[in-house]
């Protein structure tokens, strides 16, 4: 990159991460993450993408057991141990709640880089939520209305090396 700028340098930098420590982030760095959320464009300015944020070990179980059966392996946890989770949904009522959903959830992979967290977008959550199971999970976490999952942050300190980048 020719053009030297810490917010490009982090950009370029972020990779998924698939291996965490167990410790859980500290209260400051979740705020500091879905803040960022807060702060991506959406359309018309709505905001309407909703962030929930999970930490305790048995809520984990039970989101990472309903996505590992969508996945159709129930013998996996493809939350990879993380300690956080960070679920974003958007409203349907708007014909662009993907995109919105998925600036979210952009800001925030970026922003936890920053913090010197691993993060990983990890799918299914749409299906997972769309299912009578996943629906009453939605109802249990306090979100109500037709919500669609856009996608599941898993977020932690990361555990070993992060993969090198792609060539581009």
């Amino acid at each position: 990159m020719s053009i030297q700028n810490e917010i490009l340098n982090a950009i370029a930098s972020r990779r998924s991460c698939r291996a965490y420590k167990p410790e859980q982030i500290t209260a400051e760095e979740l705020e500091a993450v879905t803040t960022a959320g807060t702060w991506a464009a959406t359309a018309m300015g709505r905001q309407s993408p909703v962030m929930v944020a999970v930490q305790d070990k048995e809520t984990l179980a039970e989101l990472s057991r309903l996505n590992a059966a969508v996945m159709g392996r129930e013998d996996t946890d493809p939350f990879y141990g993380a300690p956080a989770l960070l679920i974003v949904l958007s409203d349907r009522q708007y014909s662009i709640y993907l995109y919105d959903g998925s600036l979210v959830m952009g800001n925030m992979m970026n922003a936890a880089h920053a913090l010197g967290l691993g993060s990983c977008w990890i799918h299914r959550a749409r299906e997972g939520f769309d299912s009578p199971e996943g629906k009453e999970l939605l109802h249990t976490l306090g979100i109500k209305g037709d919500y669609e999952g856009i996608g599941n942050l898993i977020v932690g300190y990361p555990d070993g090396e992060i993969p090198e980048a792609k060539p581009r």
